[in-house]
């Protein structure tokens, strides 16, 4: 259980604050979109529109049901807690951390919405997606740490204070 795994929303920060976490606590890092083009050698976006969204679940959910590991902190897809398989295997490999924000500030950084790979059902909105997840995320969620109007560091020292009310730090 001494990995850390990040789940929220496209844009929420998963990747950039990850690989900053994974540094600061010396633990290696792993995104799971990243590794989802590595296998398929596609981007994410192609894979949704040539293969379609429920292909493009099923490849995701088979990366996140595959991975092992320990020490790292893995960033997963704003998808992932579309399959319950996925996020079971995931709380085996460590503590889940939300990383929760709000709608506004998603559309804020969203600006490469069409080409992004945000996994959508036909017909789909963000927003729709957002209301969707967002209970999903609080039910998988060990820990939850609103990154709304926080700048990086500060969201890093929110963690780093949840992971210490929440385990010694030792076992970080």
């Amino acid at each position: 259980m001494d990995n850390l795994i990040l789940i929220g929303m496209p844009g929420a920060g998963k990747s950039t604050i990850g690989a900053l976490l994974a540094k600061k606590l010396d633990k290696g890092f792993c995104d799971t979109d990243v590794i989802l083009r590595q296998l398929t050698k596609r981007r994410l976006q192609d894979i949704i529109d040539s293969d379609g969204i429920d292909a493009f679940l099923a490849q995701e959910a088979k990366v996140l049901c595959g991975l092992e590991g320990r020490n790292i902190v893995i960033a997963t897809g704003g998808s992932a807690v579309l399959s319950s398989d996925a996020m079971r295997h995931l709380k085996t490999l460590g503590r889940i951390i939300y990383l929760k924000t709000d709608f506004e500030k998603i559309m804020s950084r969203m600006r490469n919405f069409a080409t992004r790979g945000v996994a959508l059902e036909k017909g789909q909105t963000l927003a729709d997606a957002y209301d969707e997840r967002c209970p999903l995320y609080e039910r998988y969620a060990d820990i939850t740490v609103d990154v709304s109007g926080k700048n990086i560091e500060d969201t890093i020292k929110e963690i780093m204070n949840a992971l210490t009310d929440d385990q010694p730090l030792q076992n970080l």
